[in-house]
C-alpha cells in the first residue's frame, strides 16, 4: 500500500472537496424546513384545520341553500377549497423568512459558501411539502364525504400538479414580503388583508353568476377564479389548454418576476 504524499510538515496531501452545488445547497436547507415539521407539529394543525372547516362548514350548512344538496355543492366546492388552502398556506412562507431574519439565522447563511438562493429554495421546498400534505387531507376528507373526480387518478394527478404549482409561485410573493417587513405578525396581516377578498371575490365558494353585474365582472379577472376554474376542469376531465394556461399566469409571471427581486432584496438587507 502507497503511503500518500507528504509536505514539509509531515501531513498527507489530499485535494480539496468539489464545493457543494447549487442543487445540494438547496436539498439541505429543504431538509431543515422538513425537519420543521418534526419539531413544530402544531404549524401542521393550523394550516390544515381551517380548510377542513370551510369545507365542511360551507358543505352541510350552506350547501343545500347553495346548490341544491349538499353532494352537489361538494362537487362544485372542493377543488376551489384546494385553491383557497394554498393560497393562504403561502403566507407562512413570508412568516417562516421574517421568524429566521428575526433570529439571525440569515446573517449566518449570508456567510456560508453557498448559492444566494439556496437558503429560499429550502423554503419552497418545504411549502410544496406543505402545500402536498395539506392538499391530501382535504382530498381525502372530500372523497369520504361523497367527491367524486369524474377524470380518474390522471386527473387528479394533473389538479394536484396545478395546485403544487400555484403554490410555488404565489410563495414567491409573500418571501418578498417577508424581506420588505420586520415581524412575523405583520407579514400574516398583510397577507391575509390581500388574500381575502381575491379569494372570497371569486368563484371557489359560489358561482360568479349569482353575483351583481360589476362583481361579476371583477370576478371574471381574479386570478384566484382562473385557477379554481381550471382545478375543476381538471378533476372533472373537460379543462382546455387555455384554462390550465390562465391558472398558471400568474404562479409563473411571479416567480420569473420575483425570484431575482428576492435575491436583490436579500443581498441589500
Amino acid at each position: 500500500m502507497t503511503d500518500a504524499p507528504t509536505g514539509e510538515t509531515g501531513f498527507a496531501r489530499v485535494e480539496r472537496p468539489a464545493p457543494p452545488s447549487a442543487a445540494a445547497n438547496a436539498l439541505t436547507f429543504g431538509w431543515r424546513a422538513v425537519l420543521k415539521f418534526k419539531h413544530v407539529p402544531e404549524q401542521l394543525f393550523d394550516l390544515v384545520m381551517t380548510p377542513i372547516m370551510f369545507t365542511l362548514l360551507f358543505t352541510f350548512v350552506f350547501g343545500g341553500a347553495i346548490a341544491g344538496s349538499t353532494g352537489d355543492y361538494l362537487q362544485f366546492l372542493l377543488p376551489g377549497i384546494l385553491v383557497q388552502t394554498v393560497m393562504f398556506n403561502s403566507v407562512y412562507s413570508g412568516m417562516g423568512l421574517s421568524t429566521d431574519f428575526q433570529k439571525g439565522l440569515f446573517d449566518r447563511f449570508r456567510s456560508l459558501p453557498i448559492w444566494p438562493l439556496a437558503p429560499f429554495a429550502g423554503l419552497m421546498a418545504g411549502d410544496v411539502l406543505r402545500h402536498l400534505i395539506a392538499g391530501g387531507i382535504i382530498l381525502g376528507i372530500g372523497l369520504a364525504l361523497g367527491f367524486r373526480p369524474e377524470a380518474g387518478v390522471a386527473g387528479t394527478l394533473a389538479a394536484v400538479a396545478l395546485l403544487v404549482a400555484i403554490g410555488f409561485g404565489v410563495g414567491w410573493v409573500f418571501i418578498v414580503i417577508g424581506l420588505l417587513v420586520r415581524t412575523p405578525t405583520t407579514v400574516m396581516t398583510l397577507g391575509f388583508t390581500v388574500l381575502f377578498p381575491l379569494v372570497f371575490a371569486s368563484n371557489v365558494m359560489v358561482d360568479p353568476a349569482t353575483m351583481p353585474p360589476w362583481l361579476e365582472s371583477v370576478v371574471a379577472l381574479n386570478p384566484v377564479t382562473h385557477m379554481t376554474t381550471a382545478m375543476r376542469g381538471l378533476f372533472a376531465g373537460n379543462a382546455g389548454v387555455g384554462a390550465v394556461a390562465l391558472a398558471l399566469a400568474l404562479p409563473v409571471m411571479a416567480t420569473l418576476v420575483l425570484a431575482p427581486l428576492v435575491l436583490a432584496l436579500y443581498r441589500r438587507r
